[in-house]
């Protein structure tokens, strides 16, 4: 899989890209991950990349000639499944949409910023818009970040064991369960005795059994048909 992310602010995502799980998964080739800022894209020898907002109001709006520069030139040298535009009106990011996305080949993600981007890049580029939840950040970045994360870690191969990211919280509409390690007392708290008994299926279906109580208990909207 190719990342390719456009961003006027591209230092951000410097030590995200270049640590862990993240860093492990692009030195393997499960993933390559290229920022690229928008700036260098300018019209002209002042590298703007935004302006007032016609019909006034507060705040400036990044402008297309810049953008569409860079998805055009990216457009050339490969084919996008997908062209993401990170937005707080955007639909809503949950498991199953980065299912769907960990199984793309190429995708752009496109970062907002200052009040967001003039609007007919959204009408001529964007094939899909995400918001990461309900509140409003100073530009996409940190979206684009999260949602790399979450698409990366399900690629064959990034996680050691594979069957990791199948037992996550929200893969079956299920908080996931307890975990316990090492030591199995800890100062009066023990760990239950059925994760020690060393029978497969009992535990399995312990953990099933807890994964439904929590849910109930922290998130019963994700129990509704």
């Amino acid at each position: 899989m190719r990342i390719d992310i456009i961003t006027c602010v591209p230092n951000l995502l410097d030590s995200f890209f270049a640590h862990s799980i993240l860093k492990r998964a692009q030195r393997g080739g499960f993933v390559e991950v290229m920022v690229h800022d928008i700036r260098d894209y300018s019209v002209n020898k002042h590298r703007t990349i935004d302006d007032y907002a016609f019909g006034g109001g507060a705040g400036m709006v990044l402008q297309i000639e810049p953008i569409a520069r860079c998805i055009r030139g990216l457009q050339k040298e490969r084919e996008y499944e997908e062209i993401i535009y990170l937005t707080p009106d955007g639909e809503l990011m949950q498991q199953h949409m980065v299912n769907q996305l960990s199984l793309k080949g190429n995708i752009i993600m496109l970062c907002g910023h200052y009040k967001g981007v003039d609007q007919r890049v959204r009408d001529m580029f964007i094939t899909k818009e995400v918001s990461i939840g309900d509140y409003v950040l100073s530009g996409g970045e940190l979206a684009a970040a999260v949602l790399s994360d979450a698409i990366i870690r399900l690629l064959p191969g990034v996680l050691n064991d594979e069957t990791s990211a199948l037992t996550d919280s929200f893969q079956d509409n299920l908080l996931a369960p307890p975990v316990y390690t090492r030591p199995a007392d800890f100062e009066g708290h023990t760990v239950p005795e059925i994760l020690m008994s060393g029978h497969e299926a009992k535990i399995e279906e312990w953990r099933y059994e807890q994964s439904i109580h929590r849910t109930k208990e922290r998130r019963p909207d994700l129990l509704k048909p």
